[in-house]
This record gives structure tokens, sequence and C-alpha cells, in this order.
């Protein structure tokens, strides 16, 4: 259920409608937009009473919403969500293209990346601290020395950092160095760690799972809001397919899916999506056409050196031709990359 408040309502009809929901044993959430604040119901509805909410100074309409995902429904707020993040700005008519490496290895990397990507108009630097592997032998991260170069760099870049947390004990701890708190794909449900996630004041950049169907994949996002945190980004990461020429199946087709469902953001990370380093440029410009709100792109000053996903990731100068490149599609497409 949502509650539609009328334009310029007083901040105080506001808190007696959420007052009146707390009343009833529900959770009110509060959607703020230009033009009309809008209270989602959260909890079971059998206790919402319709008429009386409706007869409350300031509201103007009470309406069911059909969707499992309440919170991040575009039933429950028409107006696009904007996520900033210390100047990162993911969701308006400028693209976001976050770039880095797949992991943080040591400080000279970082910091030529950093400088790198910020000099090619990069608006935001990707790193991992905490790596979720496949095998239990592989390099899982520098874990918070990580985390220390990642605010080193930020410090001498000025760009605000996304990195992964893997463990809900761990929120705390990345949220302190990260501007923005990356769930991976293995963790798209693991609901401890989105509630964690969502308690945290930081935004969280959401990626979707191996196999999971655009309702599993909002669900996730629905956990993190539901916990007050509205700053969600949503991220296509690839499938998995019998595709057997790229490492996973760049599912472009959920960007113009989510954009009618939801009112969050959309990144793509063509890295991931194709795990080849000459499909990436491509499949980016295609995210873009498509709607894509941003890119995550893998880039390191060496790529024959890193010691993770060095096949997928892209050299600066790659890099600079990925810009040039996208950033023909945005004017193509109304959007631009400043």
């Amino acid at each position: 259920m949502i509650i539609v408040m009328k334009p310029g309502v007083l901040p105080k009809q506001i808190r007696e409608v959420m007052e009146r929901i707390k009343k009833m044993k529900l959770e009110p959430h509060l959607l703020r937009g230009t033009e009309r604040n809008v209270i989602a119901v959260i909890g079971d509805e059998r206790n919402l009473h319709r008429q009386p909410l409706e007869a409350i100074p300031g509201v103007e309409n009470v309406m069911a919403v059909l969707k499992p995902y309440k919170l991040a429904s575009r039933e429950g707020k028409k107006e696009r969500t904007v996520v900033r993040a210390h100047g990162l700005t993911i969701g308006g008519r400028a693209l976001a293209v976050i770039a880095g490496p797949c992991t943080v290895e040591n400080r000279t990397m970082l910091r030529q990346t950093a400088r790198g990507i910020k000099a090619l108009g990069a608006h935001g630097l990707r790193g991992g601290a905490f790596k979720p592997r496949s095998s239990p032998y592989a390099f899982q991260g520098l874990k918070v020395a990580g985390l220390k170069l990642l605010a080193e760099a930020r410090r001498e870049s000025g760009l605000p950092v996304v990195t992964e947390v893997v463990d809900p004990r761990d929120v705390p701890a990345v949220s302190r160095f990260a501007d923005v708190l990356q769930i991976g794909t293995r963790n798209m449900q693991n609901y401890e760690l989105l509630k964690a996630a969502g308690k945290q004041k930081k935004p969280v950049l959401l990626k979707r799972g191996l196999a999971a169907g655009i309702n599993e994949f909002l669900m996730s996002a629905e956990y993190i809001m539901a916990q007050g945190n509205y700053q969600v980004i949503l991220c296509e990461r690839g499938i998995r397919t019998f595709n057997d020429y790229a490492r996973n199946t760049l599912d472009l087709t959920v960007i113009p899916a989510l954009k009618e469902l939801t009112h969050l953001p959309v990144l793509v990370d063509p890295s991931h999506g194709t795990g080849k380093r000459e499909y990436v440029i491509p499949m980016a410009r295609a995210a873009v056409a498509a709607g894509a709100d941003g890119l995550l792109v893998e880039v390191h000053p060496h790529p024959d050196r890193a010691w993770v996903d060095g096949h997928q990731t892209l050299s600066l100068d790659e890099f600079a031709r990925l810009m040039d490149e996208v950033g023909k599609i945005a004017t193509a497409v109304g959007r631009t990359l400043n």
C-alpha cells in the first residue's frame, strides 16, 4: 500500500500519517519527490483501514501496490531515484563511469590507476579489498589494508570509492572507508548481508545474481530498502547460460525492463558480463544505447600483470577509447559523460 500526499503538504501532516500507520503495527517508509511525497506501507495490510487515512488532511490518495517489492517499484515512486555519494551521481542525465582494478594489489598500482582514469573522465574508483573467489586457494584480497589504500587513492584523486563487502560483520569497517558498498553477484541473496548494508547510510551497489530473475533481483533490493536505505543502485553483470564464447551472457534486455519496473538507477558491468577484454567496449556502447545510467569497468595500468581477471581488464589506453566511444553514444541518446 502507498499513501500519496498532496503537493505542499506540511511536515506535521506527514508525521501524523506515519504515526497512524505505526499504531496499526505497520512500518511507514517516506519516499520524497520533487512534487509529491509518498509513504510506502510495509507489513500485514489487513491492519490498514483505508478510509481513516484518506480522511487525514494532506492525504491525496491511498493505493494498493501490486508488486511484491513495494519500495523499489515505480508504482510507489514514479520519479527516478538519483543516488549521490561524495560527488558521484548515478541516475541523472549524465552517465556515471566507475573504473579501476578488480582487486587492490598495492599502493603504486592503485595510485597510477586512479590518476589515469581521473584524467580520462572517470567519476568513481572501483577496487576489491575483500574478494569472494570460486577457489578457496585463490587470492582473497588485502582486506582492511586494501581499504586503507583505496582511501589514500580517494584523497589523492578525489574519486569516490566503490568496493565490495562480503560478510555482514565487515559492513561497518567497509563503510568507514568506502563511499558506495558493493554487494556482488554471489551475495545477491545473502539476506543478512543485505540487511546489514541497508542499516548503513552509504549507497549500495547491488549486482544481479548469476541466475536471478528480475523479481528476485528487485526483492533483494527491497531487503536493503526495507532497512531504511533507499540509495540502491542496480547492476547487470551477466548471467549464466549455455553461451560458450564468453564468461557470461550480458543481458542488456534487463535494462529497459528494470526502467519500466523500478525507479532505481541501473549500471552495467561489461567486464564481468563478457569476461573478454575485446568485448568490453562494444558491450559498453550497447549498454549506454539501451538506457543504462552508467558503467562499472575493470581497468589496470598493466592488465597482463593483473593479479585477478586480467583477461577482462582494459588498459588505460583502451579505457580512453571506451570513454571516447561511449561519449558519442551518450550524445546520440540524449545523455552526457560530464
